[in-house]
């Protein structure tokens, strides 16, 4: 199936205040039962296990409200590891009105090198033209300690029928804005061409519910890692 740019409407804010809480609520719906929280946690899982660490500083980018983080933050409290993140998204107004958050732009991340252990960034990518996608990834490596992270949809035409079936329970920015995803998003082949352009020392791509895939894009091999 072949990629398709097309503008979603979320991104600009093309809707009623009514109207875009509707398509926030259908995300989060998606983000907790269809991959979006479980491919998170996972990826952080393999950073704390790979690390030895369980304690991780995180900086989620394009994070809207934070909910895939926060609920993230709260499965792995059970397992022992904590996260302090810190929130960045294009707009102030798009954040909470509590905690750690920042508004900036993701291609120019208002940090120091190594500020935090991993950046993580939840359907962002598939925004992103290639170079884009390649610069936004070499910066997240500057602003890491450890890993750039991202968790993103699949590219295919089973994946599109599926979200068809479903937008009848969404609302209209939803119909509108879940095929446009599914249709500018990149394949496994795709990310890992582009992802070999970036200067991760290592990267690994992982299969995960619902045509989710999963990046982790290590700043520096670690040792149980290298071939």
């Amino acid at each position: 199936m072949k990629r398709i740019v097309r503008a979603e409407l979320l991104d600009t804010d093309a809707g009623t205040s009514a109207e875009i809480e509707r398509s926030l609520a259908d995300l989060r719906l998606v983000n907790r039962w269809f991959g979006g929280v479980a491919t998170t946690t996972a990826l952080l899982k393999q950073v704390a296990k790979v690390t030895g660490r369980s304690d991780l500083a995180l900086l989620e980018v394009a994070a809207g409200s934070g909910y895939v983080p926060d609920c993230t933050r709260q499965r792995l409290e059970r397992c022992g590891i904590n996260l302090k993140i810190t929130l960045l998204d294009r707009r102030v107004t798009h954040l909470p009105s509590s905690g750690a958050r920042v508004a900036g732009d993701a291609l120019a991340l208002p940090f120091c090198h190594q500020s935090f252990d991993a950046v993580t960034c939840g359907l962002f990518a598939h925004h992103l033209e290639p170079d884009a996608l390649v610069a936004f990834v070499n910066e997240g490596l500057r602003v890491a300690r450890v890993a750039l992270l991202i968790n993103d949809l699949i590219r295919h035409p089973v994946h599109l029928g599926l979200v068809y079936a479903s937008l009848p329970l969404h609302g209209r920015l939803s119909r509108h804005d879940g095929p446009a995803s599914v249709r500018r998003s990149y394949t496994i082949r795709e990310m890992t061409d582009m992802l070999g352009r970036t200067r991760a020392a290592r990267v690994e791509i992982t299969r995960h519910y619902l045509f989710r895939m999963g990046v982790v894009a290590w700043r520096q091999a670690p040792p149980n890692l290298t071939q």
